[in-house]
């Protein structure tokens, strides 16, 4: 792999400077030989000509390095090594300066239609937060760095939509929906394992649609109802039987009143009728004994 080699260009004002100053001193020489006689000093003019065509030359050499941006440099097809030190750099004349910006991007994938891992059709998308961290990868170990952290950053939406359901009601199980924060940390980490190659960093990766497809949205949202129903009806379950226990080890250590098995019953029966009803009940008075 060909990794990153940092380059010290040097300061291009004080090569612009000498160069400047070259250049109005071969001048000032050739109006003096002109002046003498061309005829006289033809090989001084020639020389003069040359001059100066070698200073435009090496001015050539100049390029500009903005603040978060690498430049690329290489000779004949071979890298060189990346400028990164902002401000007027001057580098040799036959090197080419390619400028890759290492500032924070973000990317936003597509809705794409995919099937989690229950089968149901689901749409999905998210945004990509990245930056490029190594400019010899993202130059020379991929075709196009941009179009591939596209292309990888909406794989890896698929792909980790497959590995999870859209919901569940099972305590400690993920689901795209329930875990946002264990989901794009996963995702993050997913993304980054396929843009390593590139000299890419990916600093946040997060959902940003999560929805059923059109076509199965309103039976699955009945299904999502018909299953929260069930869950708080377990739980509202659980805690009636708890409350009935509990009142019932009370009466019998607290020696209030004992029952026998018949009356334990009924007594059950009236507590998780209370307790588990969706309406409010209507209290009946006794006004005779307990068994009458």
């Amino acid at each position: 792999m060909i990794k990153e080699k940092p380059f010290a260009a040097p300061s291009g004002w004080i090569v612009l400077l000498v160069l400047l100053g070259a250049l109005a001193l071969n001048i000032l020489f050739f109006v003096f030989a002109l002046l003498d006689g061309a005829d006289e000093h033809v090989m001084q003019i020639i020389a003069h000509g040359l001059l100066f065509i070698l200073v435009f030359f090496l001015l050539a050499g100049l390029f500009v390095v903005n603040p978060n941006e690498g430049r690329v440099l290489q000779l004949f097809g071979r890298y060189i090594g990346t400028a990164k030190d902002s401000g007027l750099r001057w580098a040799n004349p036959f090197y080419t300066k390619r400028a890759i910006s290492l500032r924070v991007r973000n990317f936003e994938t597509e809705r794409s239609k995919v099937n989690d891992t229950e089968g149901n059709p689901i749409e999905m998308a998210s945004v990509v937060v990245w930056k490029v961290v190594d400019t010899g990868e993202a130059s020379f170990e991929v075709d196009d760095y941009v179009n591939y952290v596209h292309v990888q950053s909406e794989s890896a939406v698929r792909n980790l939509a497959t590995q999870y359901p859209y919901d569940t009601h099972e305590e400690g199980k993920l689901s795209l929906r329930g875990n946002t924060d264990e989901i794009a940390g996963k995702l993050k980490t997913e993304i980054q394992s396929r843009l390593h190659k590139a000299g890419v960093k990916v600093l946040e990766a997060r959902i940003t649609h999560l929805a059923y497809a059109p076509e199965i949205a309103s039976a699955m949202l009945q299904r999502q109802q018909a299953g929260a129903i069930i869950a708080a009806r377990t739980q509202i379950v659980e805690g009636a039987v708890s409350m009935v226990e509990m009142a019932l080890e009370k009466l019998s250590s607290r020696h209030i009143i004992e029952l026998d098995e018949e009356r334990k019953a009924a007594m059950v029966s009236n507590l998780l009728v209370v307790l588990c009803g969706e309406k409010g009940t209507q209290p009946v008075l006794n006004t005779g004994s307990l068994y009458q």
